[in-house]
């Protein structure tokens, strides 16, 4: 069953803001870390690491820091950018399974001492890049109950895992444990039981090894308040309780120290990009509304319509109809929501404005920069 999101004040709808130079995300850092606590509370002893891909915005960094979350990084300029919001680099966890060589080097070089891997590959290049460290290895997922599965590109089966860090282990490298993604927007709070247990099926191989593996990162997953509604974080926190019980205590397995790397649950609700209405038109029987934000100016996510943003509109408040929402560029690929068109008012017009409610993450960071002469979308700090 499908229930809505707990209702917070950091998901209370704002007034559509006053005219101004669109597109932007309005950012609430205080919202972030509000709900930044409100997870460390639904997953008590678990360490929440912002995953800073989904919005790396100096503010918001800071703000987190300041509270006490640590972070997930993919990159050098990641790195930097935490450790210049007040981070310290053993709050640091390097995700990215796949790296060039000279990022690994140069991360370690600032500090960082926990690395993902999925390979034999790339076991032995952070072995040769930072020697000494520690990795985690990242098994696959099936994804399924997200939005926005992450289940092609990375992670392996768990009995590759269990060999991948054995030869970690030989290159001189702490294996410190497992990791997986269950996919963005998971919607399943029991997502995580099958790789929970799948990871303590490796931490058991492992020991017969003489191998102690002591971290799982649960990855991220937990859900913003998007279109379609999500069960509450408690459903999730308890959730996984029962899966790290089922397959680590009641299996007279010792009990890992845990992690998670959620960018969407901390970051979304605390930002809405505001745009404006460019035109309006009727291709044949079908109502067309053009914005000046799209697939290619920072919502890349409705790539596919995979994310649901909620709207709100200047013009609420009428009678409204279904419609395309596209966006402000000449490729024919930015269309925001075609296969299942949105409903907004029939009085929508030019210039009225149009806001994408928890569009705090993954906004920014996807803008191209300069493509059809579009700038990348600024963000602007407010407080609500």
């Amino acid at each position: 069953m499908t229930l809505a999101l707990a209702h917070s004040p950091a998901l209370a709808p704002a007034p559509v803001p006053a005219a101004r130079v669109t597109p932007y995300l309005a950012l609430d850092p205080t919202v972030a870390v509000r709900r930044f606590r409100m997870l460390a509370r639904t997953l008590p002893g678990t360490a929440v690491h912002y995953a800073v891909k989904a919005n790396p915005h100096p503010a918001l960094l800071a703000a987190l820091a300041g509270a006490g979350c640590r972070f997930d990084v993919a990159s050098p300029a990641e790195v930097r950018a935490c450790l210049a919001a007040g981070a310290v680099a053993d709050d640091l966890v390097y995700s990215n399974p796949v790296k060039r060589r000279d990022d690994i080097t140069e991360s370690a070089a600032l500090g960082v001492r926990l690395f993902v891997v999925d390979s034999p590959e790339e076991t032995r290049k952070v072995a040769e890049a930072a020697p000494g460290s520690e990795v985690l290895c990242r098994i696959v997922t099936s994804g399924e109950g997200s939005d926005w599965p992450l289940s092609r590109k990375y992670g392996c089966s768990a009995p590759q895992a269990v060999e991948i860090l054995t030869l970690a282990d030989a290159l001189g490298l702490g294996a410190a444990g497992i990791s997986f993604h269950v996919g963005s927007q998971q919607r399943d709070p029991g997502a995580w039981a099958s790789p929970v247990a799948a990871a303590a099926r490796v931490f058991a191989a492992l020991a017969g090894r003489g191998i102690r593996p002591w971290l799982l990162d649960l990855g991220g997953g937990f859900p913003a308040h998007h279109e379609g509604g999500a069960p509450p974080l408690a459903a999730y926190g308890a959730a996984v309780e029962t899966a790290l019980r089922r397959s680590f205590d009641d299996a007279g397995l010792p009990r890992p120290r845990t992690l998670v790397e959620p960018g969407r649950s901390v970051v979304g609700d605390a930002g809405e990009v505001v745009t404006t209405v460019v035109a309006v038109l009727h291709r044949g029987d079908t109502r067309w509304v053009y914005l000046d934000a799209g697939v290619f100016t920072g919502m890349v996510e409705t790539l596919d319509e995979a994310i649901r943003y909620r709207l709100a509109t200047s013009a609420d408040g009428g009678p409204t109809g279904p419609c395309v929402l596209a966006g402000p560029t000449c490729d024919s690929a930015d269309v925001l929501y075609e296969k299942r068109p949105v409903q907004l008012p029939l009085a929508l017009a030019e210039g009225d404005r149009v806001v994408l409610r928890s569009a705090g993450a993954y906004s920014t960071c996807y803008s191209t920069v300069g493509f059809n002469g579009f700038d990348p979308m600024p963000t602007v700090l407010v407080s609500r």
